[in-house]
């Protein structure tokens, strides 16, 4: 029975048509569940989409082009799991169009930013990056203290809703009034902003009460980098993974 294979060997047409025969079988076995597969992505408990204004300031954060120098992407690795915290789940970025993984570390991974800092820490930062990093060689951004326009964020929504993020129709209604109430919680409805976005920061994240400004956005985009999932319930898994 064995020998049967010199067959193939001696008619390289037929091998050709057998290799052919056995990638097609592979490549359906691959492909076919995505036809009836409604996601790929596990479901993780606490993720939400991004609020207007997170939105908004993840907008900004492509706009000046963080990226290029910040991943959002912790490697299975020891020593980035020691550095950042949990790895990155794939979950995380299920409401990121483009996702902001990166490829190149000038600075560090923000994928785990939210609440490592004060608000006024990334307000100065963004503001004048070398007075509290000495070493840093990010250019400043002071100019974020403009105000933010507010009518261009219903559009993001509704493109983000053309993808698969679930923006109901309500989110988008209502876009102007959560953004006031994320803000400048003295300002809107911050319980009918919460019942829309369960978990999400609300106060004022520039320190100026007086207008809404692309740094209350940004900074509302950063604060919640990495806050959505509780990871105590994945830490035996990363302990284990990384064994």
């Amino acid at each position: 029975m064995w020998n049967k294979h010199k067959i193939f060997e001696k008619h390289s047409w037929l091998l050709s048509i057998a290799i052919l025969v056995v990638v097609a079988i592979g490549g359906i076995v691959e492909i076919a569940p995505l036809f009836y597969l409604k996601s790929t992505i596990e479901k993780v408990e606490g993720m939400r989409p991004y609020t207007p204004l997170e939105l908004a300031g993840r907008e900004i954060y492509i706009r000046e082009g963080c990226y290029v120098c910040h991943s959002q992407m912790v490697r299975p690795l020891r020593d980035e799991v020691e550095r950042y915290g949990h790895y990155s789940l794939a979950a995380e970025s299920m409401y990121d169009h483009p996702f902001q993984w990166g490829s190149k570390r000038t600075g560090p991974d923000l994928a785990r930013l939210g609440g490592k800092y004060s608000d006024e820490w990334h307000v100065q930062h963004m503001t004048d990056p070398r007075s509290v990093v000495p070493e840093s060689v990010m250019p400043p951004y002071a100019f974020l203290d403009r105000p933010l326009r507010l009518e261009p964020i219903k559009a993001y929504m509704t493109a983000n809703t053309l993808v698969g993020v679930p923006y109901s129709q309500e989110m988008r209604d209502n876009y102007k009034a959560d953004i006031i109430a994320q803000a400048n919680p003295d300002e809107g409805d911050v319980s009918a902003f919460l019942s829309r976005y369960p978990g999400a920061n609300a106060r004022v994240f520039d320190g100026n009460a007086r207008e809404i400004t692309e740094m209350d956005a940004i900074i509302a985009y950063m604060q919640m980098l990495g806050t959505l999932v509780n990871f105590e319930v994945y830490e035996g898994e990363a302990e284990e993974h990384l064994r």
